[in-house]
């Protein structure tokens, strides 16, 4: 471990423009309170890492035992080769060219990694994945999370943190299509949508397509803070 105490995990976060608090509206690096708080109840230390230029990713992950890609707004489909579907949002260039590289350079150190919805759809996209740009069901309504099963695959990472099915907090309407080279699946929903990933030859590297830090089940926190606590 890097710091010793608590390992030290980094979560990107948001870059918006026009952010209002208090007499200020200014340009801002931001994230959701769940993630850093979810982080500290698993035992780990939470450091912010705001999109920057991607050659900086290798030094910057070099610095922390673990790695949470968080998520947010739908993943250019540049990235994996398709045009633009009318119901996908604006593109987020910075987020996308930072947390792709910083995902390619935990990859490479075998720190370990967990991607959060966006996250784990940007993990599929790194290894040559492709993603489905809408499916319906995820959301129940608008700026609400909802909640659904999700079953495990017996004998993976995810179902050794949660073996059994269990509701979790969603908000999505992009996923999984095509799997990444090395990547599989570890949970679906019970309509078949792939809600983990995982990437068995890199150590601990897990995606899952819902939202953790919404709820209050902390396994799958606590096993990625477990994995860097151990290198």
């Amino acid at each position: 471990m890097v710091n010793g105490g608590r390992p030290l995990i980094g979560v990107s976060t948001y870059l918006e423009a026009g952010t209002r608090w208090g007499v200020w509206e200014l340009e801002a690096a931001l994230l959701p309170a769940g993630y850093p708080r979810l982080v500290q109840r698993a035992g780990g230390l939470a450091a912010m890492l705001p999109p920057d230029a991607p050659e900086h990713a290798a030094a910057t992950v070099a610095r922390l035992d673990g790695l949470v890609v968080a998520g947010g707004p739908d993943v250019e489909p540049v990235h994996y080769g398709a045009g633009r579907d009318p119901r996908t949002g604006p593109p987020a260039r910075e987020r996308d060219a930072w947390e792709l590289a910083l995902i390619d350079a935990a990859l490479a150190a075998e720190v370990p990694l967990l991607g959060v919805c966006r996250g784990m759809q940007l993990l599929n996209v790194a290894l040559g994945g492709t993603l489905t740009q809408h499916i319906d069901g995820h959301v129940e309504t608008v700026g609400v999370f909802g909640h659904h099963p999700v079953k495990p695959v017996p004998g993976t990472l995810y179902a050794e943190a949660v073996p059994e099915e269990s509701d979790v907090p969603t908000y999505h309407h992009q996923a999984v299509d095509r799997l990444g080279s090395g990547l599989l699946a570890s949970a679906h929903a019970a309509d078949g949508t792939v809600e983990a990933i995982e990437l068995p030859a890199a150590g601990w590297v897990l995606g899952v397509q819902w939202h953790p830090e919404m709820g209050r089940d902390l396994r799958v926190m606590q096993a990625l803070v477990r994995a860097a606590a151990a290198r």
